[in-house]
């Protein structure tokens, strides 16, 4: 198993934990109450700064429910933190758009991440044709 450290910016909010069989997600909490108005753009701090290992990343995305319990939508649609984001005052945040006035509480779980193994070196070939099966240009849909 894997050991990552990790500052806690706060007492007062609940700690990083894994839940072996339920996800391999781990959810991230307000640091701090956080009132916005509709159409208000605001970093949410999450009270953390992470030492990810060398040669991994975070990927760090709303929850579920996040849009349905507070209206706020994650502004980069999701987050990306590197390994070198690992300082002592790194705190991770959430940048967030009101859609409706809101209030988050401290402690309210509003996203979640994930460590990923960073993308090896790729090459790209240019070619004239694909092999694969062709199935119409956009998504399992195909129109």
């Amino acid at each position: 198993m894997e050991e990552i450290k990790v500052k806690y910016f706060v007492d007062d909010i609940d700690e990083l934990c894994y839940v072996d069989g339920k996800s391999d997600w781990i959810d991230l909490h307000a640091a701090e109450e956080v009132t916005l108005r509709a159409g208000e753009f605001r970093l949410i701090p999450l009270g953390v700064a992470i030492a990810l290992p060398e040669g991994y990343e975070a990927h760090i995305v709303p929850r579920s429910s996040t849009f349905k319990n507070y209206g706020i939508l994650q502004s980069n649609s999701m987050g990306v933190v590197d390994c070198s984001y690992c300082g002592d005052n790194d705190q991770w945040r959430m940048p967030v758009y009101a859609t409706r006035d809101v209030t988050i509480e401290k402690n309210a779980r509003i996203c979640q991440f994930r460590i990923m193994k960073n993308q090896p070196p790729l090459r790209f070939t240019r070619v004239e044709y694909l092999d694969g099966p062709d199935r119409g240009g956009f998504g399992s849909t195909g129109k």
